[in-house]
């Protein structure tokens, strides 16, 4: 048995993203604008009268989920696998200031190599096979009638979807980075899961977000 479809959606907005501040999992809330896109995405996503919700335990895709279960009544169920990439000691840097500091991690991280966040974070390899990992976890857990719904993070969020689907990794960055409170919508196929929408919600509003793949 498998959920019927899965709707993978980023939080609102924060301070830090429209300060283009490295957040990983540094604990940071939305700000009002992005109080104000989580309730307009949760009334859109309400209509799909989704049957299970999940989320990062970080405060700003628990407050973007919150949205929803105001709405739908629903049971937020949270997901450490859920969270965003580990930057470890990079968080609350800017992306200029990653660049002045770290100019060939910066630069390895543009070109798309492997490069492990700070000290003692993730590489997005690794971000990538834990949230897949989760993906197909609540996937599983669902039945044909289901729509599930995670609030999750951008990066986690693209990369693991690629890993899920099966795409290989050098294609990864033809998938374009989430912006704030916009989703991914996949449907299970013949040839398993696909992708019904990339990004949807409020194209073209532009990603704030520290993935490279803006």
């Amino acid at each position: 048995m498998s959920a019927g479809r899965l709707i993978v959606w980023r939080h609102g907005r924060t301070e830090w993203n429209l300060q283009d501040k490295i957040q990983g999992q540094a604990d940071i809330p939305l700000d009002p604008i992005g109080v104000d896109q989580a309730r307009a995405a949760a009334a859109r996503l309400a209509t799909l009268a989704p049957t299970r919700l999940y989320a990062s335990d970080l405060q700003r895709a628990a407050a973007t989920a919150g949205q929803l279960a105001t709405l739908t009544g629903l049971e937020i169920e949270y997901d450490k696998a859920l969270r965003e990439i580990d930057v470890d000691d990079w968080a609350g840097l800017t992306m200029s200031e990653l660049a002045a500091r770290h100019p060939e991690a910066a630069t390895r991280i543009r070109s798309g190599e492997s490069q492990r966040r700070g000290s003692n974070g993730e590489t997005v390899e690794e971000v990538a096979d834990r949230f897949a990992a989760a993906l197909a976890r609540i996937a599983d857990q669902g039945t044909p009638e289901d729509t599930i719904v995670i609030a999750t993070h951008g990066l986690a969020a693209r990369v693991g979807i690629c890993l899920f689907l099966g795409i290989p990794h050098p294609n990864w960055p033809a998938f374009g980075a989430l912006s704030n409170c916009n989703w991914v919508s996949l449907l299970p196929g013949r040839q398993g899961w696909r992708i019904e929408e990339w990004n949807a919600g409020s194209l073209p509003e532009p990603p704030l977000t520290e993935d490279p793949q803006r």
